[in-house]
């Protein structure tokens, strides 16, 4: 791959921690990782099968009040020739260009909403591979003005504006896409406090297992898991120095995609179906035994008042035949007599 063709690609992702001792121990706990030194003092390689996918290194001091991060490094075929366009666009240098020995080129910039990345050109032509398991397969911007934070990346790397989706009081989730295909979303800071940051997507094979291992191994859960539009499943996660992460479950077989639709209007409507279909049911189920009830007691009274018209009609009838037998024999003396 040519350094024209890394342009707008998420190449590289570093974590950057007060602790990286007990990050190494945490996070192949959680994702299909395992660590390998580099040659580079104090810096170890994240490895998902035979590939690198990012590297973690202590939280350097001119980082100032920074917490623990993960930075996202966006290929460019030249870094000093980006920086110099991001500054024009607002953007701010953090870190200015410089060499890593041996693997590339790179700088550190803020863009106009204040959300830190890396510009990267990779030396040698080459660019990491990325590994369906265990590698970055989403990439969400926090922004306090998503319309702007278009324009800005677009502009710099060539992003297109995908679809958007309403989130209702949330604003909108912003999908953009690099080379036709979707690659990550942009959305408004959740609370004024919170500053604008990227937050970076691990594939992994079961987003509830990764999260149970995450809070098993000290790591906070944020968010989810859940399903979202297209049938993934994610979880936010924060790790014990503070790191915020999030982890990305492909579609699960057999199960139709999600509604674009907010997650808590799709939790809540999913919750009311069952809750509407019950009541009819309930209706039907208290109705029986009322009808029943009913039904039984009459029929019992109508025989019963069948079997008293029939004793009474009997009564009526036998007296009248005995006086009809005993007034025969005395008409007939009668007439006899008279003779």
């Amino acid at each position: 791959m040519s350094n024209a063709e890394v342009l707008g690609r998420f190449v590289w992702h570093e974590l950057l921690t007060t602790d990286t001792a007990a990050a190494a121990a945490f996070y192949p706990k959680v994702v299909p990782w395992r660590t390998q030194p580099s040659n580079m003092p104090g810096y170890t390689i994240w490895m998902s099968a035979q590939a690198q996918v990012g590297g973690l290194m202590a939280l350097p001091s001119e980082a100032g009040d920074s917490p623990p991060h993960w930075l996202v490094y966006i290929g460019t075929p030249n870094v000093d020739a980006t920086c110099s366009q991001a500054q024009g666009l607002g953007a701010r240098v953090v870190k200015p260009p410089g060499d890593i020995p041996n693997v590339g080129r790179f700088a550190v910039l803020a863009d106009p909403q204040g959300a830190t990345f890396a510009v990267f050109t990779p030396g040698g032509n080459q660019a990491p591979p990325t590994p369906q398991q265990g590698g970055f397969s989403w990439h969400e911007l926090a922004t306090t003005d998503v319309a702007a934070a278009v324009r800005f990346y677009g502009t710099l790397f060539g992003w297109s504006k995908g679809r958007g989706h309403d989130m209702g009081a949330l604003g909108v989730y912003q999908i953009f896409e690099h080379g036709g295909q979707q690659v990550g979303g942009m959305c408004n800071v959740q609370g004024p406090s919170t500053a604008p940051s990227w937050l970076s997507y691990v594939h992994v094979a079961d987003s509830a297992k990764a999260v149970a291992a995450a809070k098993g191994a000290g790591g906070r859960l944020l968010h989810g898991p859940m399903e979202v539009p297209g049938g993934s499943w994610i979880a936010l996660m924060m790790d014990p120095q503070g790191g915020a992460f999030a982890v990305q479950e492909a579609p699960r077989t057999g199960q139709k995609p999600a509604a674009a639709k907010p997650a808590a209007t799709s939790k809540a409507t999913a919750a009311a179906k069952p809750a509407r279909a019950a009541r009819p049911a309930a209706k039907k189920k208290a109705a029986k035994p009322k009808k029943a009830a009913k039904k039984k007691p009459a029929k019992r009274k109508a025989a019963k008042k069948k079997v008293a018209r029939k004793k009474v009609a009997r009564k009526k009838a036998r007296p009248a035949r005995r006086k009809t037998a005993r007034r025969a024999p005395k008409k007939r003396a009668r007439r006899a007599r008279r003779r």
